[in-house]
């Protein structure tokens, strides 16, 4: 009888402990929740879509925006998404196939509304960093060609930047940081940690044609302290308020942080 009634005691406790994590779970996420609602994150999308020396389709692969996009919004925080030429944002087609399709990849090509807004895209000359909380770009070999050279999307990173707003860029897209500029005249990458996709991933996935120079290569060349998890797997670094991470995987980690750093006091500077 007393072996019972231990048994139902820690059975008990067990209970109202597992209650008490949902809880504390459920509140913590309210509070992100109410902290974020009012944010606004500008989402920078490449309109690169094919590779001339190969005739490769390109475009941004649809994971790292749809992963982000979905727990952004889901949070109530306003995304405006523009690209270099505005309008259709092409897709990278061998991110949509059966084997790439996430539970977020899905959502998106199940969802309309958010299909026409990446087929509306602003112009870069139409947004503005004052007008935004954080910045964010989602990869894909199209970024790597159309945006480290993008003057609007160089001035538009500075701007977030020097106003202490969250950067955040995942897989190939940190090759838009490659032009960018601290105030000293520096690269804003040197000293600091940086993850991208490696050059092990990029051999390993035979994609090396698809890329107009190593982006991990580039990252090291500018004085990035460059930093990676395993291939494939997911991994992403903040260091200040520049957010970045290694591969399509990452995506989840790197919106969360997005997110975390939005909660923050100093993320509405």
């Amino acid at each position: 009888m007393k072996t019972k009634i231990n048994l139902l005691l820690i059975l008990l406790s067990t209970s109202l402990s597992f209650q008490g994590h949902a809880q504390t779970k459920t509140n913590l996420t309210k509070q992100t929740m109410n902290k974020t609602q009012s944010k606004k994150v500008l989402i920078i999308v490449t309109s690169f879509s094919e590779i001339k020396s190969t005739g490769k389709k390109t475009g941004t692969w649809i994971e790292e925006f749809a992963t982000p996009y979905y727990l952004l919004t889901d949070q109530g925080i306003a995304v405006t998404i523009a690209s270099p030429k505005g309008g259709v944002a092409p897709i990278d087609p061998k991110s949509a196939q059966p084997e790439y399709s996430t539970a977020s990849v899905k959502r998106f090509y199940s969802d309309a509304a958010a299909q026409e807004r990446l087929n509306h895209t602003l112009t870069l000359d139409k947004v503005n960093a004052k007008d935004y909380d954080a910045i964010f770009y989602p990869g894909g070999h199209g970024p790597m060609w159309d945006l480290p050279d993008n003057s609007l999307s160089i001035n538009l990173i500075e701007s977030f930047y020097e106003q202490g707003k969250p950067v955040a860029l995942v897989c190939h897209a940190p090759a838009a940081l490659k032009n960018v500029k601290a105030k000293n005249g520096e690269p804003l990458i040197k000293g600091k940690q940086v993850s991208a996709y490696s050059n092990s991933e990029e051999i390993a996935g035979q994609s090396t044609a698809e890329t107009p120079f190593s982006l991990e290569g580039m990252l090291k060349e500018k004085g990035a302290n460059y930093v990676k998890g395993e291939d494939w797997k997911a991994y992403a670094i903040a260091d200040g308020n520049l957010i970045t991470g290694q591969n399509p995987a990452s995506a989840q980690l790197v919106a969360e942080k997005i997110i975390a750093s939005l909660a923050l006091p100093q993320a509405s500077k």
